[in-house]
């Protein structure tokens, strides 16, 4: 089972027809992964703990509209794919025996926008169980490529493990405008180039290794996402660009197939 970063940008995602990274994502199981897996695992960049946590639901998830300002058909917006409390379970286990030691359970929060937006478009009829695995923006892009190989036996077990993110992210910067900005230009190309041609290092240590990485990362909740999708594709894992398209100057949406070789 191959890994995947997501590139997940506005929220208008969901609703928008126009952007390119819809239309991708609508052909995610005739173009990109026709498995259907048996359980989803999504490291959302929209939640954000301390401590690495899992959502255990046993019912329908809740949709989380976790964002403000945007028209209101977006608020009606369901996705209530059932939770997967065996794999919250496992991935727990799987985290506290290799040295993660407190793991929290979440057995009231649902899917956040960065969970169900790619998924209302990847799997639009929502009956794959789904458990969200938390991102810890106090640590390192090492420590979450490191959370990521712990995960990787999931992979053996059906278990889609999408990182959800975005490839850039400094809101602040986004401009109403078809000309992409250079510095997030050069960032993104930076990243494409350097996931194929294979120097994860450098990946786990972009803050220095990286072009402009302050300002296309104020803050690293976004990028984190595809250190663990990375890393749970094992440490010979070859990348693949699978999507790029641009919104509002500087938010690339460049998504990522991570295939164990």
């Amino acid at each position: 089972m191959e890994t995947f970063f997501i590139s997940h940008g506005s929220p208008t995602l969901s609703i928008d027809t126009s952007l390119p990274a819809r239309h991708f994502l609508q052909s995610w199981n005739e173009k990109v992964f026709p498995q259907t897996p048996k359980s989803i695992l999504v490291i959302s960049a929209h939640w954000d703990t301390a401590e690495p946590s899992v959502n255990v639901i046993s019912g329908n998830h809740d949709t989380i509209h976790d964002f403000y300002g945007f028209p209101k058909e977006m608020y009606q917006l369901k996705y209530p794919a059932p939770g997967a409390p065996e794999l919250a379970k496992r991935v727990k286990e799987l985290l506290t025996g290799s040295g993660f030691k407190d793991v929290k359970e979440d057995r009231a929060r649902g899917l956040d926008h960065g969970a169900w937006v790619p998924l209302m478009l990847m799997y639009p009829k929502a009956d794959i169980p789904v458990c969200q695995l938390s991102v810890q923006s106090g640590k390192d892009g090492t420590y979450h490529y490191n959370m990521g190989k712990v995960l990787a036996p999931l992979r053996e077990e059906g278990v889609l493990i999408m990182g959800s993110g975005s490839a850039t992210h400094n809101l602040r910067a986004l401009q109403p405008s078809s000309t992409i900005l250079p510095w997030a230009l050069e960032f993104d190309t930076w990243l494409t180039e350097t996931l194929l041609n294979g120097r994860y290092e450098d990946i786990n240590h972009f803050e220095k290794k990286a072009p402009y990485a302050k300002i296309a990362h104020p803050w690293p909740e976004h990028f984190y996402p595809l250190h663990v999708a990375l890393g749970a594709a094992g440490e010979k894992a070859k990348a693949e660009l699978i999507h790029n398209s641009w919104e509002l100057s500087s938010l690339s949406y460049s998504s990522y197939r991570f295939t164990t070789q």
